[in-house]
């Protein structure tokens, strides 16, 4: 089982080709002079890149080892994860994405400052970063560490190589080169995969044997529909569970966020993220039938004990060497698939952590840095955190067992980060100190949770305590997804305290974020909500009012800060003049048109202005039409905005 020239020449390509890719966009274009350039690749990208990237990022080296195992070893019921994808797509596609791309950010923490203030907007930050930071070397070291003990492929060598080609073309290249190779990546990891299934199934007799085989033996999985919150994986933690850590990921992390604002318009942005969603089923429907494919050619072709692998990560690698190693070329092709996996997600990682802590930690504090320096500085905190990150993969190698307690840090974050955006956008009567409260709740909730699975050994009912089962979303599910350890048989039931650390991991975004929503609203509520003369309705969600709209008027006035109620206002505001077009493509509403809008009784008075119940020039509020200048600034908001109030009037917001 060791590689040989064609192989090395094939992983070598991978890695030239994604270095060109950084350097050609170092060397044309603006040659990334501006922070616009390297961070939002000049908000000039279109949806089919942006949705491979979208892609390539959620398809991690860990996911390419894991899922298959996952299928191997329990059959396919974790095919039912696919049901998550419309919703977990959907819902960010019409309530997260237009809210940050109308509020013309960088950094997905800047809406928190915009929504409560700078205090929420820092720990949110510094969670992110600590999140990213800790998981990063663990993505690089992990498929590193299984390629090595298959292949004997020197591990550090692997290690460094991977790090530097991947700060190299992320520093020079900025995000138009991160998202490009990432398109380049896609296109190898799918190769690499479609190759290992036609040739195993060729090997075990075509792929109708194989699922005949497979429904044989069992690994066929039906619908599981018990509501057990402890039982590892069912269909409604998949199916339910899982749109939570969907959302967790392409809702409100800077990574994914940072390439629908990189998109020339908001229509890009919402046709990248439905563009995703077949490629998703394809990228799942190929893992799976991955595993499917390693079950029966097990069964005739069974290694001997001495050569079973230690842990079933590295199970993918012993069949894919195994069934490959007389075609010369197709290993290489393989691994150049596992580590574009490893690049892709670290060179987004590098990415959103230079603008995040730049956007976020560095102007606010140097409000007069130039241009040029403010580009030259992003290069250097991207070059800085790809060195960190060959730094944490040591760290990750000294770990031993700890390693999972450290992958699992990655998804704690997820969540809470999760429960604080909608807290923001779906509850109005939040404020700062709720925010702030809420959020470390979620966060002591998560690691709780967390560490004493960890502890106690406890992944669910079905104890699969140290499963490799890697979910290809970066949440909490790479708690017991680990990839490092070897199974251990399963547990007594839990009792007592246990039975809460054996809570399904497929539930923990959604048991995490709620706990952060629940918090922040109760101590708002008991410190008073947000006046509504300062909230900014543009931090709000564009579909609160269609939510609300079936709670008793007491509870909807207490979480609106006391706004009227939407059928009060709906007749009053007049039909939308273009404002809610984008690039003049006017949308075919999926849903009603929802307005939000303020009483009079709190509409602050400004002299000068018209009473908020009477009409002027055609518009509510006394707000004149927007001039050529106003209007092309706020071209697709919906917004109507009065520079001398700070009342805003709401349009008709069409998806």
């Amino acid at each position: 089982m060791e590689f040989t020239a064609i192989d090395y020449t094939i992983f070598a390509l991978l890695l030239v080709l994604s270095s060109a890719i950084g350097l050609f966009y170092a060397l044309t274009g603006n040659r990334q002079r501006t922070v616009q350039e390297f961070l939002l690749a000049n908000r000039d990208m279109g949806c089919l890149p942006v949705a491979l990237s979208l892609l390539a990022s959620f398809q991690s080296a860990v996911a390419i080892l894991g899922v298959p195992a996952e299928i191997f070893r329990f059959g396919t019921e974790y095919w039912f994860l696919g049901c998550s994808y419309f919703l977990g797509l959907l819902i960010p596609a019409h309530i997260f994405i237009p809210v940050f791309y109308r509020l013309h950010i960088t950094s997905t923490y800047e809406y928190l400052e915009l929504r409560f203030n700078k205090t929420v907007r820092v720990f949110g930050t510094v969670a992110f970063i600590f999140q990213m930071v800790i998981y990063m070397g663990v993505v690089l070291y992990a498929p590193a560490l299984a390629l090595n003990a298959v292949t004997g492929f020197d591990l550090w060598s692997a290690v460094l190589t991977i790090g530097l080609v991947c700060t190299l073309y992320t520093t020079l290249g900025g995000l138009k080169a991160v998202i490009w190779t990432d398109v380049f990546q896609t296109l190898v990891m799918l190769a690499g995969q479609v190759a290992v299934i036609v040739v195993g199934a060729w090997r075990v007799g075509g792929m109708a044997r194989v699922w005949r085989v497979a429904e044989q033996e069992g690994k066929i999985s039906g619908i599981d529909l018990d509501p057990n919150p402890l039982e590892r994986h069912t269909f409604w933690s998949l199916a339910v569970g899982g749109i939570f850590m969907m959302l967790s990921l392409y809702g409100v992390n800077q990574a994914q966020v940072q390439r629908y604002l990189s998109a020339r318009s908001e229509r890009e942005a919402k046709l990248s993220c439905y563009a995703v969603f077949p490629c998703q089923q394809i990228v799942l429907c190929l893992s799976c039938l991955t595993g499917l494919v390693m079950f029966v050619y097990d069964r005739e072709h069974p290694l001997a004990p001495g050569q079973r692998p230690a842990s079933s990560d590295q199970l993918v690698l012993y069949f894919v060497m195994d069934v490959l190693q007389d075609l010369p070329g197709l290993p290489g092709l393989f691994v150049a698939c596992l580590f574009s996996g490893a690049l892709s997600t670290i060179s987004s990682a590098f990415n959103s952590l230079a603008t995040v802590t730049m956007e976020d930690l560095v102007r606010p504090h140097l409000p007069g840095l130039s241009e040029s320096r403010a580009t030259l500085l992003s290069k250097l905190l991207a070059l800085g955190y790809g060195l960190l990150c060959l730094g944490m993969a040591y760290v990750s190698s000294m770990l031993g067992p700890v390693l999972q307690a450290a992958i699992s840090i990655f998804g704690m974050v997820g969540g809470p980060l999760l429960g604080l955006f909608c807290l923001g956008m779906f509850f109005p009567c939040a404020n700062p100190t709720g925010a702030v409260v809420g959020l470390l709740a979620g966060l002591v909730m998560a690691f709780w949770i967390g560490i004493g699975s960890f502890v106690h050994g406890t992944a669910g009912a079905k104890g699969t305590a140290n499963s490799t089962a890697l979910p290809p979303v970066g949440n909490l599910s790479t708690v017991l997804a680990t990839t490092l350890l070897p199974t251990t048989s399963a547990p007594p039931g839990p009792t007592g305290l246990q039975r809460f650390y054996s809570l399904s991991y497929m539930w923990y975004s959604a048991h995490n974020s709620t706990t952060v929503i629940v918090v922040g609203v109760l101590v708002s509520l008991l410190t008073g909500p947000t006046p509504a003369a300062a909230l900014d309705p543009r931090t709000i969600s564009p579909v609160l009012p269609q939510l609300l709209c079936c709670l008793p008027p007491k509870i909807r006035h207490w979480l609106c800060c006391g706004g009227a109620d939407v059928a009060q206002v709906r007749d009053r505001l007049p039909a939308p003049q273009g404002e809610g077009d984008i690039g003049g493509y006017s949308p075919v509403p999926l849903l009603p048109p929802l307005f939000l809008s303020l009483p009079p009784s709190l509409s602050p008075q400004v002299p000068g202005h018209a009473d908020a119940t009477e009409k002027s020039k055609g518009v509510p509020n006394g707000l004149p039409h927007p001039g050529p200048d106003r209007q092309e600034e706020e071209e697709g908001h919906g917004y109507i905005r009065n520079s001398g109030a700070p009342i805003c009037a709401v349009q008709e917001t069409s998806f």
